[in-house]
């Protein structure tokens, strides 16, 4: 159902509030680059820190400036089952064309924990659903097995897969067969996760390298061993800088460094600085791939 390059958007905010200017026109960005998706309300999004009307409004923003160009696959993951439900729902009703529901974290959940979690939600929300297993935020590993139980559940259609475990992925495909799509959440991985059969990222470098991701997805869907390749290399140093502090730390700062919005985050997350700083800012300096760079906004 969805495939290539989707991008994990930051949620702009500036004295406390969400910026929906800065919002509306990154999401213009996005779609001008000629994404393949957009999810707002994520991991990237803070939605953790966000109110339930502050996620529903995001949520309805990028519908209404997406109006119909690209899926608008909406973060509505919980630890608690009863606010996924609710959340999910709502963005049904906003518009959205599917969600993404990151593992229960927290309350440390058996596998039939969350096998029960993500079918209730399904059963209760008739809307494509993703899973998204990302063990080092959650602390519980979506093992193959209960991946493969989700697979036979008529609305889940895919899984967001962040471990960056090649065996892991291959022994989950096998026990999911073709009911499912997986898509990397790893963007350092994407190459081989796409290698591996997966249909594509989502990503957090496409904020703001969201050519470069593309020409990755694209030449991988072609066949273009050498162009992927060169794409994947060029974001190299990128991948790394953007996770030096939790995600979405040196994401909100490289889009401020842009002059995209500004870097202000929700406690407790802090601004990235010092060193780390610097370091996003020399890598975002000597990014380069097929004529394109990125252009910082002057200090």
């Amino acid at each position: 159902m969805f495939h290539g390059t989707m991008t994990a958007l930051v949620t702009p905010f500036v004295n406390g509030k969400i910026d929906g200017e800065a919002f509306r026109e990154h999401l213009e960005r996005q779609i001008e680059a000629g994404v393949d998706g957009v999810i707002p309300a994520g991991t990237t999004g803070e939605a953790a820190t966000l109110s339930f009307d502050e996620h529903k409004q995001v949520i309805r923003m990028a519908v209404e400036q997406v109006a119909g160009r690209v899926p608008v696959i909406a973060g509505t993951g919980s630890n608690n089952t009863a606010e996924s439900i609710e959340l999910t729902a709502a963005a049904k009703a906003i518009g959205a064309d599917a969600a993404l529901l990151i593992s229960p974290y927290y309350n440390k959940p058996t596998q039939e924990g969350i096998y029960c979690h993500y079918k209730a939600v399904a059963d209760a929300v008739h809307l494509p659903q993703l899973v998204y297993n990302v063990p080092g935020r959650t602390n519980s590993n979506i093992l193959p097995e209960t991946v493969g139980r989700l697979s036979h559940v008529a609305n889940i259609v895919g899984i967001k897969d962040a471990t960056a475990n090649m065996e892991q992925l291959a022994h989950t495909m096998a026990a999911c067969g073709e009911r499912i799509e997986f898509y990397s959440g790893d963007d350092a991985t994407t190459m081989p996760f796409m290698a591996m059969g997966g249909h594509g990222v989502i990503s957090v470098v496409a904020n703001i390298a969201p050519q470069t991701m593309l020409a990755l997805t694209r030449a991988m869907a072609d066949g273009d061993l050498q162009r992927a390749r060169k794409a994947q290399f060029a974001m190299r140093e990128l991948n790394r800088v953007l996770f030096v502090e939790a995600n979405p730390i040196p994401v909100k700062a490289a889009c401020a460094a842009l002059g995209w919005m500004g870097s202000e985050l929700r406690l407790p997350l802090l601004p990235l600085a010092g060193e780390s700083l610097q370091a996003l800012h020399c890598a975002m300096a000597d990014f380069e791939f097929e004529g394109q760079r990125l252009e910082l906004a002057e200090s």
